[in-house]
């Protein structure tokens, strides 16, 4: 058993390392509190090939694997926090699912522009009354001719402000399997996105309208029973907010474990106290735990999609320690951590939000508990007699 990288991906992450250090690393924290999408980053980016990393060349992507996305994502956050975001949506999220399950016509139409960092995907999942009970969603897809009509909204949608493409969850009939998914280009006539609003870490979203929206069948990305293959693709999603949210308490910690080695405070190192050597013994813990479960999840995606367990603890692993550091990292930096100055607070602002974004950490907790009695817990209440 080897808990070493292999000497290709060694050679990966350096070469990504130096490129996000030599142009991402400057302005760091200008593009961290700037709302716009980095547009100039995404070129960069795809130029470096860090778009479509684990994606078939076929598609236009790089043949990689999921454990070299990962890996993209880390390097560039140690870099630069914000540019790791558009690492997760040139590789994660709805383009995971775009590129799994669309058409040849469907990828020959989009996929070009979003790989090359022109445009943008957002996912369309969550509603006012369907959060973590996704299935109880209403947007509605009634067959009008040869095409379908979209009517509903939906909130919390990360990057609507400034996408191109849509992948909405739609109903196309009653219960689990009358769940799917079509495609909405922005601009559609019915299809309305709403003003901006921010989240605590300073990101953007926007609600979606759709009021007779009518698209062609040819959007229509999994019909009727699709619900499940988007659910198995979304799985995949939970790697990239794992990586970022592990990368961001990985940022914080250096500056911190920088700052303890040089900072004096009563004619000592702060590292010499022994109250500010168990925070770091304790960080350290929890920054290598959860690498390690981030890494088993990825590797068994390198011939397929890694297992719902193993995402899962990842994730919750990987959310809970990114959150902790970065919050411990603060406090060791005092009023400086807590300063806009500095990217440290930003770091807990962001790792906050994966708590709650790509499944909470109750929810994950609930199907890790799954797994290990071998059976489902349904969270929804029974039906009257």
């Amino acid at each position: 058993m080897n808990f070493e990288l292999s000497e290709e991906h060694r050679a990966f992450t350096d070469s990504v390392r130096r490129f996000a250090q030599d142009k991402l690393a400057p302005g760091a924290l200008a593009r961290a509190h700037d709302t716009r999408y980095p547009w100039d980053v995404a070129a960069m980016l795809a130029e470096q090939g860090l778009l479509g990393i684990a994606f078939d060349d076929a598609d236009g992507g790089q043949g990689g694997t999921l454990m070299h996305a990962v890996l993209a994502i880390q390097e560039v956050a140690l870099a630069c926090p914000k540019s790791a975001d558009i690492v997760q949506a040139g590789n994660f999220g709805p383009i995971r699912t775009f590129v799994e399950y669309a058409s040849a016509g469907q990828k020959e139409r989009f996929l070009p522009d979003l790989l090359a960092g022109r445009k943008l995907i957002a996912l369309g999942m969550s509603e006012p009354d369907a959060g973590s009970a996704v299935t109880e969603l209403k947007t509605s897809a009634t067959e009008d001719g040869d095409g379908y009509l979209i009517n509903g909204s939906k909130v919390f949608s990360t990057h609507s402000p400034e996408a191109d493409l849509f992948l909405i969850y739609v109903r196309f009939g009653p219960g689990v399997d009358g769940i799917g998914s079509v495609l909405v280009e922005r601009g559609t006539p019915g299809f309305t996105v709403g003003e901006p609003s921010s989240f605590m870490s300073g990101e953007q979203w926007s609600q979606l309208y759709f009021e007779n929206c009518r698209i062609p069948r040819a959007n229509v990305l999994l019909g009727l029973g699709g619900f499940k293959k988007q659910i198995a693709g979304f799985n995949v999603e939970r790697l990239g907010n794992s990586s970022r949210s592990l990368a961001l308490g990985r940022y914080a910690f250096n500056i911190a474990r920088e700052h303890a080695a040089t900072r004096k405070q009563f004619g000592r190192p702060l590292c010499e106290f022994q109250g500010i050597q168990w925070k770091f013994a304790e960080m350290t813990m929890k920054l290598e735990a959860a690498q390690l479960l981030l890494y088993r999840a990825a590797l068994e995606g390198e011939h397929g999609l890694p297992s719902a367990q193993s995402t899962a603890m990842a994730k919750l692993a990987c959310n809970q320690a990114g959150w902790d550091v970065a919050n411990e990292a603060l406090q060791v930096l005092g009023a400086m951590g807590y300063s806009q100055e500095m990217l440290i607070e930003y770091c807990v602002r962001r790792t906050r939000g994966w708590m709650i974004a790509g499944g909470s950490i109750e929810m994950l907790k609930n199907r890790i508990a799954e797994g290990v009695f071998g059976r489902s817990f349904p969270q929804r209440a029974a039906k009257a007699a």
